[in-house]
């Protein structure tokens, strides 16, 4: 099943990325292979598994939203909420984002491809993430009504496959499909 699927490692070749470089030694250094959800809770520090821990990652979402505002794609802003002060990060560069909501409107709708092997594999993964996110519907809301309703019901056929039937298809998409089913657990 592609929730079983277990991560192996195909190059450690740096990327330049912290985290990334970061999460490559993690599996490397792993004496058997983890399965996709593992990682995912390894990675995302949501397990305290004692016999694991020196494979989480630490402070995953305060170092990401650190390298998005280093990248200026993000700022960050104190809020003050009642009785204590919170640091929050909003989107400071718009172009960016709207850029990444364009990419997945467009692919819902007039690059529409009727077939997830067929459509891009980052733009896939990124479907998967907004979806896993609680995004999605943000990214189509400046649709016209009609568009909205196309793009969502696309969206929602595409993210009700079998993970496993697809995964099974897959050729080079497995871990997008290993993930969708992790999340979907």
């Amino acid at each position: 099943s592609a929730l079983s699927f277990q991560v192996l490692l195909k190059s450690d070749v740096p990327t330049g990325d912290v985290l990334l470089d970061e999460t490559l030694r993690h599996i490397k250094a792993t004496e058997s292979a983890e399965t996709v959800q593992t990682w995912i809770d390894l990675l995302t520090g949501e397990t305290w598994n004692p016999f694991k821990l020196q494979y989480q990652l630490r402070n995953v979402r305060e170092r990401i939203a650190k390298a998005l505002v280093e990248k200026g794609i993000l700022t960050t802003e104190k809020q003050n909420f009642l009785l204590f002060d919170m640091t929050t990060h909003p989107v400071s560069n718009a172009t960016e984002k709207q850029r990444l909501v364009k990419k997945l409107q467009e692919s819902m709708l007039e690059r529409w491809v009727n077939d997830p092997h067929r459509m891009d594999r980052r733009t896939l993964a990124l479907l998967v993430l907004a979806h896993s996110s609680d995004v999605l519907e943000n990214v189509f809301a400046s649709l016209a009504d009609d568009k909205y309703d196309v793009a969502m019901n696309r969206t929602k056929d595409l993210l009700d496959m079998d993970p496993e039937v697809e995964a099974a298809k897959a050729r080079g998409a497995e871990m997008i499909w290993a993930v969708l089913a992790a999340f979907n657990k």
